[in-house]
């Protein structure tokens, strides 16, 4: 009956309506349920209540109607600052967008067909027809607005004024339904997708020609059998005008960086989740993210390992810069997103991880990391434990490489530099200082007195941070070298690119850095995943950076290694390139290896340190690794002397129920190659000294 319909909600009732919030990465208004408002401007049309963060998602998924494939433009758009009102309307907005079908408003169909009224053609705010556009107009009505609400900033209130892509006779006036379209454009959407407007520019930043991808699209096209959307329509004069974009953008948008800086954040908004301008008070901080981006990183990043390679360029670039990674199926680092930040980005990890977190967790609210990799012990892993809620392990490989990098550099003799490195190991992770850190550093300092070069570089740069790092050592598990290699990479790549002397006058500029990270250092990265999936453009990769040295360390056949388990002191394994030839390591399976072959003579970590270390794992013929070594003495020291307080007998229940849960957790990380496994007696002792906490039980 009539009465018992339910009666339509006015405006005013809008926030007691429930925010939804679809699974999907992308969603339509077909996935959102829609209430009619009664009275008001808004009167009789369709409303919804979306997270703010998601209005690009509504805008994508609206834009792919399988019926009516369109592209919605942005008509209007007005912004309140916060505080300009004292009395809000319920509905009031921070935002307003007008959001139009690019079919309309206008209709050209017909060159003697006039605007008739006008009442329903055009907006009163729109801006009208612009020039290249009279051939897209098919007068269509479709059309929404969306509000970010002032009294919920984090709410979008969308109004839905027109839902059908419709003229105003109201007929279907582009898409499958429109029988006048067929065989026409306006059977497809009017512009080509995000994903291939990334995909054509990334190949243009590496340099591939016009021909060569408009031949390379028409093989895809042809390969899923013809043209079924808009993207398979690609023309010679969309790429044409993609390349005068690439080939005339700069990076100097003003000839002041800061002024530049702004206008590159005003521009790309949606790259950047979080941005801080420089004051008196506040250093400057800039984090960009783009869609790709943030698409790998929820990829590959759910349930498994994101890392944190700070502090780059920091004697070079004006700011350093932090990268965040993640590991592909190949154990390759990929970006997700870069920090720069005047400050050093561990000081202000409050302010910006939050953001980065939400912005993942509005594409899906189901992510999280396994493990989060720190590698630099300042970082406050409260605020990135609230925000992914996962485990951490410590990574020195930039301790490994810079001290490696001087030794071989400040001393000459090989002998010396391979006994310095392992005591350098021994002082890193105290296993042969017991709590005093302070013995050990001393007596390899008087032992050592003769390396005068070395000597002062480690007391000027890491003398006064070398407790820091140790006391990290023994609270954190450490990661392995299958991590480690992929961040290696990552960095001597990131080198590699950056660092090229054409750009040296540059190296004082931010605009600059974006400019390059966002578009040819992007596009390497872009390019070596499109690559792996499609099989193209194999040729044109980076040979240098196709593999890192845990993947090529996994294709040495162990029978080329030469192992004496009775004499552990050194290794052979012989070369791949020339069998005539053994390189030779020493202090095998340890953090600190050294091996004499060219690659490793520079500083970095090889694939022969990596291959024995993995044959002395799996062959259990050497030590524990240094860190699982730390790491098992202090849950033993723990579990063998209970304390006699009563309260600090409870706060170490608790730390045990942690590390237990830790326990269970690195088990896990081992597996994934993550982490050194524990002993096998870590595990029994373990669980034997759990009995004397009955509480856990």
């Amino acid at each position: 009956m009539k009465g018992h319909e339910p009666k339509m909600p006015r405006m005013e009732d809008i926030l007691s309506l429930p925010v939804q919030d679809p699974p999907c990465a992308e969603f339509s208004a077909a996935h959102i349920k829609w209430v009619k408002v009664e009275g008001g401007r808004q009167g009789g049309d369709d409303i919804a209540l979306i997270p703010f963060a998601r209005v690009d998602d509504f805008v994508k998924g609206e834009s792919s109607n399988a019926e009516c494939p369109a592209s919605f433009r942005i008509e209007s758009r007005r912004k309140r600052s916060e505080g300009s009102i004292s009395k809000p309307r319920v509905d009031g907005y921070l935002e307003y967008t007008l959001y139009w079908c690019s079919y309309g408003p206008e209709d050209y169909r017909d060159s003697e067909s006039t605007m008739g009224d006008g009442s329903h053609t055009k907006p009163a705010t729109g801006k009208g027809s612009r020039p290249g556009r009279r051939h897209m107009m098919r007068g269509c009505l479709c059309h929404f607005t969306v509000k970010r609400l002032y009294t919920r900033p984090f709410l979008a209130l969308i109004i839905y004024n027109q839902r059908k892509h419709v003229d105003k006779t109201g007929a279907p006036c582009h898409g499958i339904l429109d029988v006048d379209a067929a065989g026409t454009r306006a059977m497809y959407a009017p512009r080509i997708s995000e994903e291939l407007r990334q995909k054509v520019m990334s190949l243009l930043y590496i340099g591939i020609s016009l021909d060569n991808i408009i031949q390379h699209h028409a093989e895809v096209v042809q390969g899923h059998g013809g043209p079924l959307n808009r993207d398979d329509l690609l023309t010679r004069n969309d790429v044409r005008n993609m390349e005068r974009i690439a080939r005339n953008s700069s990076y100097k948008l003003h000839a002041d960086d800061e002024f530049s800086v702004k206008m590159w954040v005003q521009r790309h908004q949606k790259h950047v989740f979080f941005f801080q301008d420089m004051s008196s008070t506040e250093p400057f901080i800039l984090g960009i993210q783009t869609d790709w981006q943030l698409q790998q990183m929820i990829r590959y990043g759910h349930s498994g390992s994101v890392a944190s390679h700070s502090t780059f360029g920091l004697k070079k670039l004006k700011y350093p810069l932090c990268t965040l990674l993640v590991f592909d199926s190949s154990q390759n680092a990929i970006p997700v997103a870069w920090i720069v930040a005047s400050s050093f980005v561990t000081q202000d990890i409050h302010k910006w991880i939050g953001s980065l977190a939400e912005r993942i967790r509005s594409k899906d609210p189901r992510w999280r990391p396994n493990a989060f990799l720190v590698d630099d012990p300042s970082f406050d892993i409260s605020f990135i434990r609230e925000a992914f809620q996962c485990r951490f392990l410590l990574c020195a490989w930039h301790v490994r490489r810079a001290w490696m990098r001087s030794l071989l550099k400040k001393c000459c003799n090989i002998d010396v530099q391979r006994e310095m490195f392992k005591h350098l190991g021994w002082i890193l992770y105290s296993t042969r200082s017991g709590p005093n850190a302070d013995n050990a550093v001393e007596e390899f300092m008087q032992v050592y007195v003769d390396q005068c070069i070395f000597m002062d570089y480690f007391k000027r740069r890491w003398l006064p941070y070398i407790e820091l790092w140790i006391n990290s050592i023994r609270s954190l598990p450490v990661a392995s070298t299958e991590p480690l290699a992929a961040i290696e990479s990552y960095h001597l790549r990131l080198k590699s690119k950056l660092f090229d002397q054409q750009y040296a006058n540059s190296y004082t500029r931010i605009d600059w850095l974006i400019h390059t990270l966002t578009t040819e250092f992007h596009s390497l990265y872009w390019l070596d995943q499109y690559s792996a999936e499609t099989g193209y453009f194999t040729n044109v990769r980076d040979k240098a950076f196709l593999t890192n040295a845990w993947y090529q360390a996994l294709h040495i056949p162990d029978v080329d290694v030469i192992l004496d388990e009775q004499n552990l002191q050194l290794v052979k394994v012989i070369s791949q390139t020339d069998r005539s030839l053994a390189y030779t390591i020493w202090n095998p399976g340890s953090e600190f290896a050294l091996c004499d072959c060219p690659w490793s003579r520079q500083g970095n970590l090889c694939k022969h340190v990596i291959k024995v270390a993995i044959l002395c794992k799996n062959r259990q013929v050497a030590r524990p690794l240094l860190a699982s070594q730390v790491y098992r003495q202090a849950l033993l020291t723990l579990l063998q002397n209970p304390p006699d307080d009563p309260l600090v007998l409870e706060h170490a229940i608790l730390r045990v129920s942690r590390l237990q849960q830790d326990i269970k957790g690195l088990e896990d990380l081992s597996n994934n190659g993550l982490l050194q496994p524990s002993p096998p007696e870590m595990n029994s002792q373990v669980g034997d000294s759990l009995l004397l906490f009955p509480h856990l039980h």
